[in-house]
């Protein structure tokens, strides 16, 4: 469920709330094309978002699954 959040400092930027938010996941710009999407009018604001502005972060990217790594040992 995408939750919202308020602009709280200045200088913040879409990308610093989703970095916030989601870590390297939400450092993507995918991640940052849905929070536009959710937001719309925002990205006419300037870069940075004013003060007290009510923002939704979409929802956090779902885990990929990475197939399991064969170990190798030199020393077998």
């Amino acid at each position: 469920m995408p939750q919202t959040v308020t602009v709280q400092g200045r200088r913040i930027t879409l990308d610093l709330l989703l970095w916030r938010a989601y870590g390297r996941a939400g450092n993507t710009a995918a991640m940052l094309a849905a929070a536009l999407k959710l937001n719309p009018g925002l990205a006419g604001q300037g870069p940075e978002i004013p003060l007290r502005t009510r923002v939704t972060l979409p929802d956090p990217p779902r885990a990929t699954t990475r197939a399991p790594r064969k170990v190798v040992s030199l020393f077998d």
